[in-house]
């Protein structure tokens, strides 16, 4: 008999401070954007939060912003593409903390380049699929093993809603998303009695220094990173399998019902707006570098 199934609780406080006070949450990418906003507002309901992604000085201070509001914070500096450091950090913080109650998959990199332009570029799609999905599935295998054993845990991912749409030029990160989203599906079955959930996010269009070179970005529809958290802490909260926009749910309907249809009109839609050759990436600095026009690192 399954020992642990999910039994609704209609009465149950759904409040963020009852699901996060005094769990430990990991969340990478934790420096800016999305990462920063939702581990402040983790932070400020009473969470030991542990801060990660490549720049420390940036981590010290959301540290320091988490302490103003009253909340515990820990930093761990990790190159989240280099898996013997992933596994040094992860065994750090599970020996100073004892577990990870939830995991945040926050950190990642996007590439926009069109398929034409990418021939001869396999390395674009070796390094977006190192971090977006190797490196997520490095600390889930870290800290899964602590959580079915409590009998208690949640993973959650932040993916896009250029999963659901199928995004073109963007062929790198969705490919590298929707790998963890396999991976993820493929593993919910085994672990749903231990008391542990998976959550997808699919994030709309953020406005981090991620997207920031991508000027045509300006002109389209985007939410701030604190509306991004929010959308996080839902997640957190109602632990569901998948957390989306209307227009994302939309975009998966339409595609599973008229692939070649949605194909065509996202074709056209993709004509009004020029491609570039480009790499499209920023590094941890948070600015391009020389040539670069893109987004980059979500970290």
């Amino acid at each position: 008999m399954p020992r642990n199934l999910p039994i609704p609780n209609p009465l149950r406080d759904r409040s963020l401070r009852a699901a996060v006070e005094g769990k430990t949450i990991l969340i990478t990418g934790a420096s800016s954007g999305i990462g920063e906003a939702s581990a402040i507002r983790v932070g400020r309901n009473g969470a030991k939060v542990i801060l990660v992604s490549r720049t420390k000085e940036k981590l010290d201070a959301v540290r320091s912003e988490i302490e103003e509001v009253g909340g515990e914070a820990h930093v761990y500096p990790c190159d989240l593409t280099d898996s013997a450091t992933i596994e040094a950090t992860a065994e750090e913080v599970l020996a100073e903390h004892g577990g990870v109650d939830i995991l945040v998959n926050n950190a990642g990199m996007s590439i926009r380049r069109s398929i034409a332009n990418s021939y001869d570029r396999l390395h674009d799609f070796e390094r977006t699929i190192q971090l977006n999905y190797l490196g997520a599935v490095a600390l889930i295998l870290k800290t899964l093993p602590g959580m079915r054993e409590r009998g208690f845990g949640h993973i959650v991912n932040i993916s896009s809603m250029g999963v659901q749409i199928n995004t073109p030029r963007f062929s790198a990160y969705v490919a590298s998303k929707n790998a963890l989203d396999g991976f993820s599906r493929s593993i919910a079955s085994e672990i749903v009695d231990d008391g542990v959930a998976i959550t997808t996010v699919y994030m709309p269009l953020v406005r981090t220094p991620m997207i920031a070179p991508t000027t045509f970005y300006n002109s389209m529809p985007s939410i701030s990173p604190e509306e991004a958290s929010t959308m996080v802490a839902k997640a957190i909260v109602n632990r569901p399998k998948k957390q989306s926009t209307t227009g994302g749910r939309i975009a998966e309907i339409t595609y599973s019902a008229a692939p070649k249809v949605q194909d065509a009109l996202i074709n056209g839609a993709m004509k009004l707006f020029p491609g570039s050759g480009v790499d499209a990436r920023i590094p941890s600095g948070g600015s391009p570098r020389s040539g670069d026009a893109s987004d980059g690192p979500r970290d």
